[in-house]
């Protein structure tokens, strides 16, 4: 297990101080705030661990309130909002120096039969032809500090399928497409793998947002920052094989991005969808 997982499964991994309160830690990163992602997934386990095992997530919606503190642990408060027949329901605050930076509501179901159906998955190459995060670290056709994000050692791979967004520095449609998994196998608790696909469902996402307007995050004259998130899991995955992760833009103004993704496993069901708005705001404006 590479050194990123284990310290992602470490963070995971929260302190119960009493019955509904719970601690994480933050990985040594030098970021200056705590990854979105990370918090969302730390609160889903601090939910998680007061519900029964036999319903598990179906979904989350969450709020981003303050940026992190990557210096100090977060604490996480649960509240009991419902226990019914058929569904659980938890209000989860996230705080740091005695101030909510996050809350989330999480939803939780007995498993059921019933209707199904789903869109087909994109048509796109399998990412064992597609650039590594060492390839890409080295790929002098995109800007530095995007060979650097998707290049540095961390527990989730991402290969994306098309990179001349960030080549060309041309507009074009609002739609980004990533493989993506755990970079080591992960232990068979599906609870674990829930909360993995969680934390990566904040990777790349608000990005898509900015790709008609030839920008991204990665840029200094562009401030970019997630306000909510929502996730629905529509069935078991596991996050240590390939996903695809889908995204797309229909909108963005008053200096926020809205963006979607659907995840799809290797066979081509879809097994999550993500929506969420961020800050996109031009800096000096």
């Amino acid at each position: 297990m590479t050194e990123a997982v284990t310290e992602l499964l470490a963070v995971l991994d929260l302190e119960r101080l009493e019955i509904d309160l719970f601690r994480g830690g933050n990985p040594k990163t030098g970021w200056k705030r705590v990854f979105g992602g990370q918090v969302v997934a730390q609160a889903l386990v601090a939910a998680t661990r007061t519900v029964p095992d036999d319903r598990p997530t179906h979904s989350l919606h969450a709020y981003f309130l303050l940026p992190g503190d990557p210096r100090a642990p977060i604490v996480y408060e649960v509240e009991r909002i419902r226990d019914g027949h058929s569904f659980t329901t938890r209000r989860v605050k996230a705080i740091q120096h005695g101030r909510a930076i996050f809350a989330t509501t999480v939803s939780y179901q007995v498993v059921e039969d019933g209707f199904a159906h789903q869109p087909p998955m994109p048509a796109v190459a399998d990412p064992e032809g597609l650039a590594d995060g060492r390839d890409l670290a080295r790929d002098g056709r995109i800007p530095a500090a995007v060979a650097a994000y998707f290049g540095r050692p961390r527990p989730i791979l991402l290969r994306p399928v098309d990179l001349r967004r960030y080549s060309d520095g041309e507009a074009r449609e609002a739609a980004f497409s990533v493989w993506l998994r755990a970079a080591a196998t992960l232990p068979d608790d599906p609870a674990l793998h829930r909360a993995v696909l969680a934390y990566a469902s904040d990777m790349t996402l608000l990005d898509v947002s900015l790709i008609p307007h030839a920008k991204s995050v990665f840029d200094a004259d562009v401030q970019a920052a997630s306000l909510d998130h929502a996730l629905w899991f529509h069935r078991p995955a596991r996050a240590d094989d390939w996903l695809l992760y889908a995204q797309d833009s229909p909108a963005a103004g008053g200096a926020r991005g809205f963006a979607r993704g659907q995840i799809f496993d290797r066979a081509g069901n879809l097994v999550a969808s993500v929506a969420q708005e961020g800050l996109i705001r031009p800096r000096g404006e």
